[in-house]
């Protein structure tokens, strides 16, 4: 066999063994096809996480209590399952009392993650924070503390 057929070989095989190990060929892709878009599609919230800060698009410092003397707060939202660009709001509650809100851009696609700062500005008590959906609809909510 020539260089040439070699080389004609080796591509062939490399071509065959990629199309054979891809996602449709175990029936992956049918799969998803076939589920409702409730079960493939759906905006959903994966996490909503308080913290001291963001690093690197992940959050830091992770907590449910904070000091009165905190200048910020960090809200670390992460969606997945965005089927068009859309906008999450969160809202911000000292007890009952809403005291911010903020809508929050989601770009199409499998996962996305933001984050919203606030000062609490010493107000001392029980928080929570709802991320509702476009349709004002609370997907999932976080509550902490400010001692």
């Amino acid at each position: 066999m020539s260089t040439k057929g070699k080389w004609v070989f080796i591509w062939t095989v490399m071509v065959f063994a990629a199309w054979a190990l891809s996602p449709a060929a175990f029936g992956q892709e049918k799969a998803k096809a076939e589920g409702t878009a409730k079960e493939v599609g759906a905006l959903s919230i994966t996490r909503l996480v308080v913290g001291t800060g963001v690093e690197n698009r992940e959050p830091v410092g992770a907590t449910e209590k904070f000091p009165a003397s905190a200048e910020k707060v960090y809200c670390f939202l992460e969606a997945a399952n965005i089927a068009k660009d859309t906008e999450i709001t969160l809202v911000w509650f000292n007890g009952e009392k809403e005291v911010w809100k903020i809508s929050l851009a989601l770009k199409t696609g499998p996962k996305w993650r933001t984050w919203a700062i606030k000062n609490p500005r010493g107000l001392k008590g029980d928080w929570k924070i709802e991320a509702k959906d476009a349709d004002g609809k609370v997907m999932k909510d976080v509550k902490f503390k400010i001692e």
